[in-house]
């Protein structure tokens, strides 16, 4: 079935910074422009949060080690994180989405979905909506966007980065099927390096192999994803832009400088991350019931210790209890730990009761126009 055989067409837009962290910093400091740049901390265990496209030419990525990055990039300048701007940014950037549409979907601080289909501002197409956005953005910023339009949120994600940086592509209704046949599945949301790995072990490596699989075929070897990876090799997605998804979760973790043992400094490390998620949580006036911590030792294992309170942790005092209480659960420790994490969950609507009973034992955690 045709896009234009399912009912109106809706008209969506992702529009997603280009490197936004490194450009942010560039920006701010006219002695990086030009020079490969690296977010994070220059240290032995130190990761790149975000880089620069000048950076990204020898293989510099989020989330590489800083050593493997100056491996590759020995002129790479590291500047630290200053999220309290990017905050301020996305906010400044968010405030212009709000001009053109009400249903703005965030998804992250340097990105969102858009659903334009009601036209706020009489522009005669979506594509010329991205391209008055893109143009708001760089006035007010300073910073440039790129933009994927379509009658979905698969494709408009999928488009949003053919043409970075900087850039605009349309996927169009008469094209979309057709277009996704080209793509590797490895691009495709929802198909991460481990998936991809097993499609390509199937022959599957291409939207068009993908297509070419029945149900029954993605059912046995994919699961309950088997839907999803159907639909969208047909270029199909019926999610709407939900402007009120509520996030589950606010979370923060440390890499420590080498690997920990002693409790005191294990123990100084949950409680800053603690003290970090308060931060988000009080700014927010959002209180969860859950706490869970994170362990990773110098091996990689990884584990989770949660708790479930009868009410909210509702001040720093009880997450910060929580979270000591949590990690304490592991001693002794047999092996060094480098990393640890604290997050919040299970958010409570409206003004939660607080938590002022015992903390429980442990648990291990495991329609518009066709045109665009």
């Amino acid at each position: 079935m045709s896009p234009m055989d399912r009912g109106p067409i809706r008209k969506i837009i992702h529009v997603d910074m280009d490197a936004f962290f490194a450009s942010v910093e560039q920006r701010d400091d006219p002695r990086l422009r030009g020079r490969p740049v690296a977010v994070g901390q220059a240290a032995a265990r130190g990761v790149v949060a975000a880089a620069s496209y000048e950076a990204r030419t020898f293989g510099v990525k989020s989330a590489l080690t800083s050593v493997t990055a100056m491996r590759r990039c020995p002129d790479l300048v590291f500047v630290p994180p200053r999220f309290d701007v990017y905050r301020s940014v996305s906010q400044q950037i968010h405030a212009i989405f709000a001009e053109f549409t009400d249903l703005i979907q965030p998804l992250s601080l340097d990105e969102a979905y858009l659903d334009v289909t009601a036209n706020r501002r009489g522009l005669p197409t979506a594509w010329l909506t991205a391209k008055a956005i893109r143009a708001r953005i760089l006035e007010e910023t300073g910073l440039t966007a790129s933009a994927g339009i379509s009658y979905n949120k698969f494709l408009a994600k999928l488009a949003s980065d053919h043409r970075k940086p900087n850039g605009q592509f349309a996927v169009t209704p008469d094209m979309g099927e057709a277009w996704v046949e080209t793509l590797s599945v490895s691009r495709f949301h929802g198909v991460g390096p481990v998936t991809a790995a097993k499609m390509e072990r199937l022959g599957i490596t291409t939207g068009a192999h993908l297509r070419s699989k029945s149900i029954d075929f993605l059912t046995e070897h994919f699961g309950s994803s088997a839907g999803w990876y159907h639909a969208i090799a047909r270029g199909e997605d019926d999610r709407p832009v939900n402007p009120n998804r509520v996030r589950k979760s606010s979370g923060s973790e440390t890499t420590f400088d080498r690997d920990l043992t002693d409790p005191k400094e294990i123990e100084a490390g949950v409680l800053r991350m603690a003290d970090d998620v308060w931060t988000w949580c009080q700014r927010r006036h959002t209180f969860g019931r859950t706490v869970t911590v994170k362990v990773k030792f110098q091996d990689f294992r990884q584990i989770t210790r949660s708790r479930s309170l009868p009410g909210a942790v509702d001040t720093l005092t009880l997450l910060r209890s929580a979270s000591l209480a949590l990690v304490r659960s592991i001693y002794p420790v047999e092996k060094g730990i480098r990393l640890v994490g604290v997050t919040v969950s299970n958010f409570l609507a409206g003004n939660p009761e607080p938590s002022q009973l015992p903390l429980p034992a442990s648990q291990p955690g495991p329609g518009g126009s066709a045109e665009l």
